[in-house]
């Protein structure tokens, strides 16, 4: 602890001068020196905290992400120093840290790439980019139970990073259409440093804090509903619980026979016919509450978008990146307060055209219920003309 620093909050108030100070454009050398004795034991937690409060005090999420590299660089010989805590094959910061071994061996692979002309530069960057399949994991299991513990600034300012490595992939596949040797070299720079910053955050700062926030009780849910999204070139083992598997694997009863039936307005269904009868829906569907809580979406066969259990009773609005909250937020208003009946968007990803719906819900009595989103694929119906009629097929 730094002479003079007498308790923890005196010890905040500083770290935040640090990152107050870089934002104002202090040299990261000096900044660095000046609290040298200040950070040398400085715990992953401090700097979640940091970024906790610059949130709470109302700087954008966005103005966090851009100090976040900064900030790391001041604070990176102290992380290095910090021990890593052991977790059994299987546990979910086990598998996180096995995908960013995986993903290590890859940008060595892609920066080899990037220099030799006429290499397969686009299979080696796909191969780089099933690491996309750890951040979905993060934003949709991990973050939510964090969320659960009010620690939300890392998560939010995580996601943003996301998106920007997201960014670079897609400016990088561009590249390579425009044939540009020179910008593909550059860019590729730029991505391996974002990737391997990421894996420092993660493994210095976001999994060891994970690791004391939660209880045994909320990795269990996290890996129960990790298979739902899926894995970057690894399978998790499961000595760390090996009931664990098997549970999240299991489904709603197949059996109808216990189960009795729900009066609707028209007809009445049990709960295993209407369960099997949203799963097979030939389009996603997600309920938001009217208290802005993800309460349901349907388990079909292809998702368009990730989804797994770790989104249910999430605030709607963490659901999304950063910097789309507000778009979000606007739209549920509209809709909750009947200033518009639905709101509708649609955007290609990849070969898919996605038509996307929103449709707020009201009861008899006029109140506000929450909200439905539909999703669907529609390149197929879009290509439709003339008629096929029902004897025709």
């Amino acid at each position: 602890m730094g002479e003079g620093i007498k308790n923890n909050n005196e010890r905040q108030d500083k770290l935040r001068e640090i990152v107050k100070d870089l934002n104002e454009g202090t040299d990261v050398k000096n900044v660095k020196k000046q609290f040298d004795n200040l950070i040398r034991n400085i715990s992953p937690e401090e700097i979640a905290a940091i970024e906790q409060s610059l949130i709470d005090e109302g700087v954008p999420v966005e103005h966090v992400q851009k100090l976040c590299d900064i900030h790391v660089q001041v604070f990176d010989d102290a992380l290095k120093k910090q021990k890593k805590s052991k977790v059994l094959p299987g546990h979910p910061v086990y598998s996180y840290r096995q995908e960013n071994k995986e993903l290590r061996k890859r940008l060595r692979a892609l920066r080899i790439a990037s220099r030799k002309p006429g290499s397969d530069f686009l299979s080696v960057l796909s191969d780089v980019k099933k690491i996309e399949l750890h951040y979905v994991r993060k934003e949709n299991q991990l973050f939510p139970f964090l969320e659960g513990v009010d620690f939300t600034g890392p998560s939010k300012v995580m996601w943003g990073k996301h998106d920007e490595i997201r960014e670079q992939f897609r400016l990088l596949e561009e590249l390579q259409l425009q044939n540009d040797p020179a910008g593909t070299k550059r860019e590729t720079a730029e991505l391996i440093k974002k990737l391997k910053n990421m894996i420092f955050m993660e493994e210095r700062i976001l999994l060891p804090a994970s690791l004391r926030k939660l209880p045994e009780s909320a990795w269990v849910k996290i890996r129960k509903g990790e298979s739902s999204i899926g894995y970057a070139w690894i399978e998790p083992a499961n000595l760390w619980d090996t009931n664990i598997v098997g549970a999240a694997e299991g489904t709603a009863s197949d059996s109808s026979d216990s189960d009795g039936e729900i009066e609707l307005d028209t007809g009445a269904l049990t709960p295993f016919q209407i369960n099997l009868m949203l799963k097979n829906l030939p389009f996603d569907m997600t309920f938001v509450d009217e208290n802005g809580k993800v309460a349901y979406y349907s388990e079909g066969r292809e998702r368009i978008f990730p989804r797994s259990p770790g989104i249910i009773g999430r605030d709607v609005a963490n659901c999304h990146p950063p910097k789309s909250v507000h778009v979000v937020e606007k739209v549920v208003e509209s809709l909750k307060n009947g200033e518009k009946a639905e709101a509708e968007f649609w955007l290609k990803i990849n070969d898919q055209f996605v038509y996307i719906r929103y449709f707020p819900l009201f009861d008899v009595l006029g109140k506000y219920r929450g909200i439905i989103e539909v999703s669907q694929e529609v390149s197929g119906i879009k290509e439709l003309t003339g008629e096929r009629r029902l004897l025709d097929w």
